[in-house]
């Protein structure tokens, strides 16, 4: 059976039971892009105005133990959409931001495959960095609409990608390229995003709204420079990125209230990894607060993130939650949220549904894994061992063991080395990640 008939099977099961009366709610998704861990008020940020950010956490659940699937953006985007584990989902690393190159495999099941075979409305808007072959767009993965750029990163003036030459322009609309010189691509994100919830607020819609923000190139509003000019370089700068991100978000949220939309909407938010070190963006700016590394860092800088949900409502209000939680479960959480079938196939995300609305209730995941590239870590309970490790959160490096084991419960700041204390321990997590690396480890070329 095709991944669609599963889908459209589950639905009419679904259509079934469904009671009219109570109509599905929407669901926004913002995802946000090197955002360090602490960066806005209500996790911790002294130094930040982030009124929309906290707002969510005032009217939601906010997660103070969240991991993104990756370090880093691919990988990360990869298990937030398809509620598998990056490798499993055929995107260990970043994915081409070249025109013509495939990304992540077009068998994957993504979020907005799953709620297009309820009936959702889905769109894209802003990055998307899975792919950039026509079968790899989003348009090919479910979206009825998008509108973005396909690569790592763009000037948000020009729309040209920012890392490396020749000048590439990137700015496409349903896997067309077009042209806005000169416009603010939070701007255009922002407008899209209204006019797609204007033209679908009478039936029940999916939006992933992937900012490039605070992502280099740091290009925050004129009034926010000003707002933040006392600070040090380059918090200065990666600041009034943050307090431009968040007024966009602010910019979305009073569109729902103003179509009288917000109490029907999921709004889940998160960013898909730590802040940046890289040259291009000053080496810093961003904050992981008493964490240790940051982006492509597997120390909890890297991978602890910002993620709160909102359902004004029907989930609780002002809470914290401070069980584990982890990208891949936010498509298992949506589709038990809106009674929406998830894909018949193997996941790695667990709902989180009973954390939402129980604070007593345990987290689900008895052992996490992570790996991009070399460096890899698995965490159970509390004990988390690293493997290759770097420290992507100072300059100059500094060399570290090839197997660094922690317990977070007690050294929450990862400074102490506990490998040669627990060899027994080490020995058990080496193993659990040996046996997860062999499972997702895609099969060789030709082989079925």
């Amino acid at each position: 059976m095709s991944r669609w008939a599963v889908l459209a099977a589950g639905l009419a099961a679904w259509i079934g039971i469904a009671d009219a009366a109570d109509p599905r709610p929407n669901v926004i998704v913002i995802m946000t892009d090197d955002q360090g861990t602490i960066d806005a008020n209500c996790y911790g940020s002294e130094d930040l105005e982030t009124p929309a950010i906290d707002r969510l956490a005032r009217e939601g659940v906010r997660f103070t133990q969240f991991y993104s699937a990756a370090p880093v953006c691919s990988p990360s985007r990869a298990g937030l959409l398809t509620g598998r584990y990056p490798p499993r989902a055929g995107v260990p690393n970043n994915a081409p931001s070249e025109s013509g190159k495939a990304g992540m495999p077009p068998s994957e099941v993504t979020l907005a495959e799953m709620f297009k075979a309820a009936g959702y409305a889905t769109a894209h808007i802003g990055k998307w960095h899975l792919g950039y072959s026509p079968e790899t767009m989003p348009n090919a993965q479910g979206f009825d609409r998008s509108f973005g750029h396909m690569g790592g990163c763009i000037d948000n003036y020009s729309h040209f990608f920012y890392w490396q030459g020749p000048n590439r322009h990137d700015l496409h609309l349903d896997g067309v390229e077009i042209h806005r010189p000169g416009r603010f691509f939070p701007d255009l994100m922002a407008e899209e995003a209204a006019a797609f919830l204007r033209a679908n607020r009478s039936r029940p819609f999916f939006v992933y709204f992937a900012m490039n923000l605070p992502h280099y190139p740091y290009q925050g509003d004129e009034k926010w420079r000003r707002r933040y000019a006392s600070l040090p370089h380059p918090r200065n700068l990666y600041a009034a990125f943050v307090s431009t991100l968040d007024e966009r978000v602010g910019r979305l949220l009073d569109e729902l209230d103003a179509l009288g939309l917000a109490s029907n909407t999921v709004v889940v938010y998160q960013s898909d990894n730590g802040h940046s070190t890289e040259e291009r963006a000053h080496f810093g700016g961003g904050s992981a607060g008493e964490y240790r590394g940051a982006k492509f860092s597997l120390f909890e800088g890297g991978i602890r993130v910002p993620a709160i949900v909102r359902w004004p409502g029907r989930i609780p209000a002002g809470a914290t939650r401070d069980q584990v939680g982890h990208g891949c479960d936010w498509l298992p959480t949506l589709a038990e949220l809106c009674g929406v079938p998830p894909p018949e196939v193997p996941l790695d995300g667990r709902s989180l549904v009973r954390v939402i609305r129980d604070a007593a209730a345990s987290t689900p995941h008895d052992v996490l894994h992570w790996q991009t590239g070399g460096p890899w870590a698995v965490r159970e309970g509390d004990w988390k061992l690293l493997g290759q490790p770097q420290d992507t959160g100072v300059r100059p490096p500094v060399t570290l063991p090839k197997l660094f084991l922690v317990n977070l419960r007690d050294d929450p700041r990862e400074q102490t080395n506990l490998a040669d204390r627990e060899p027994d321990r080490v020995r058990r997590l080496q193993a659990l990640h040996d046996a997860w690396a062999e499972e997702v480890r895609p099969p060789p070329p030709g082989a079925r």
